[in-house]
C-alpha cells in the first residue's frame, strides 16, 4: 500500500471501517475499545492477515493513533486499540479527572492478561501487540511475565527508563516518600508532560508535526473525556516499582518472544539508555533508532520519520509474523 494514501485519510474522524465500543473487565469496569473488522477493499482476500492489538502512553488516547491503526487495517490486519483504565474514556482513579494515578501497575497487567485471553480467541492468528510508551512497558512485562503470548511485540519509545539524574534505587526512594509525606495521588509535577517542561513547549516533547500534534488538541476540545494532564506521585512511584521489576537479571534474558524497539537517541520523556540496555539483553530483539529528527511519538512524526517507522514495523512482522496457512491470499 502506497503510504501516500495513508496520509490523506481524516485523522479527526472516527473512520466508517471501525467501531467503538466498551469491554466489560471482570469486575464489571468499562474500558473503552475500538476495532477495525477486517480489510476493506473487496479486491483483497477474505481472510485477514492476522490480527494487531494496540495500547496506548500514559495519558493517551487511541483517537491520537487512528492513521496508524487504520493503515494497518488496509493491509490487512485485524486492528483494536484499547484506553488504559483509569483514563480517556475508561474512567479515573484520583478524584481530579486531570491527574493520572493508579493502585499499581498490576492493575494494567491483569485487564491486559484477561483481556487478550478473550481477544486471541475471537480473532484470527497470528496475534501480535504494539505498545506505545507506557504502553510499551506494560507489553514487555505482560510478555516478560507470560500473562501473554503475541507471536511478535512492537515497542514504541519504551518507557523503560526515566529522564532523572541518580541512581534509579534512590529516585524510587525519593518517590516513596513523597507519597508518605502527602496525598500520594496529588499530581507529581504542574504541566505538560513531565517536571519543568511548560505547556507550550509541550510539542517540542512530541514531534515535529505540527498538523498531527494539534490532533491532539481537536479530540480533546471534541471529547473532553480524553483530557488529562501530570501523572500523580502515586503513578511515579509505582512506574520505578515497575521498571525496576524488569531490570532484575533473568527477567528480559528469559524472553523468547521476537521483540521491535523502537526509540529516538533524543527522546525527551523517556530513557534511550534504558531502552539501549533492554535491547541487549532481550534474546530475539531488533533495535531501530532515529536521532534529532525524531521526538518521542514515533508513530505521529513528520511523513520522512514515520514512513520509515512503519515500514520498519512492516518489515519486522512479515518476517517474524507471517501469515498463518488460513490466512495466506489464495
Amino acid at each position: 500500500m502506497d503510504l501516500g494514501t495513508m496520509r490523506r485519510m481524516d485523522r479527526r474522524a472516527i473512520p466508517a471501517t471501525a467501531t467503538e465500543a466498551e469491554w466489560a473487565a471482570p469486575d464489571g469496569h468499562a474500558i473503552r475499545r475500538i476495532d477495525w473488522p477486517g480489510v476493506s477493499d473487496p479486491a483483497m482476500p477474505d481472510a485477514p492477515r492476522g490480527s494487531i492489538l494496540f495500547l496506548p502512553g500514559r495519558g493517551d488516547f487511541y483517537e491520537k493513533y487512528l492513521e496508524s491503526l487504520d493503515y494497518w487495517h488496509e493491509e490487512g490486519w485485524r486492528v483494536t486499540a484499547l484506553d488504559w483504565r483509569g483514563q480517556a474514556g475508561s474512567g479515573r482513579f484520583a478524584a481530579d479527572p486531570l491527574t493520572g494515578d493508579v493502585p499499581d501497575f498490576s492493575v494494567w497487567l491483569d485487564d491486559l492478561a484477561v483481556f487478550w485471553q478473550g481477544w486471541v480467541t475471537t480473532t484470527p492468528a497470528p496475534h501480535v501487540i504494539v505498545g506505545h510508551s507506557m504502553g510499551g512497558h506494560l507489553v514487555l512485562r505482560a510478555v516478560a511475565e507470560q500473562r501473554i503470548n503475541p507471536v511478535a511485540a512492537v515497542l514504541s519509545a519504551p518507557m523503560l527508563g526515566f529522564l532523572a539524574p541518580g541512581p534509579i534505587r534512590m529516585l524510587h526512594g525519593v518517590a516513596q516518600l513523597m507519597c508518605r509525606i502527602g496525598s500520594p495521588d496529588r499530581p507529581a509535577w504542574k504541566s505538560s508532560e513531565k517536571p519543568g517542561a511548560s505547556v507550550a513547549a509541550r510539542n517540542t516533547l512530541l514531534t515535529h508535526d505540527e498538523a498531527r500534534y494539534a490532533d491532539e488538541a481537536h479530540w480533546k476540545a471534541a471529547r473532553p473525556f480524553l483530557g488529562m494532564g501530570p501523572g500523580s506521585w502515586r503513578w511515579v512511584e509505582r512506574g520505578y516499582a515497575s521498571i525496576r521489576a524488569l531490570e532484575v537479571p533473568g527477567v528480559l534474558e528469559a524472553v523468547d518472544t521476537p521483540v521491535l524497539l523502537l526509540a529516538a537517541r533524543y527522546d525527551g520523556l523517556v530513557s534511550w539508555p534504558a531502552i539501549e540496555r533492554a535491547a541487549r539483553r532481550l534474546p530475539r530483539a531488533q533495535l531501530a533508532t532515529w536521532g534529532k529528527e525524531a521526538r518521542h511519538e514515533l508513530l505521529r512524526e513528520v511523513d520522512e520519520v514515520r514512513d520509515e517507522v512503519i515500514h520498519t514495523i512492516d518489515d519486522f512482522l512479515d518476517r517474524l509474523a507471517p501469515p498463518t496457512e488460513e490466512t495466506k491470499p489464495a
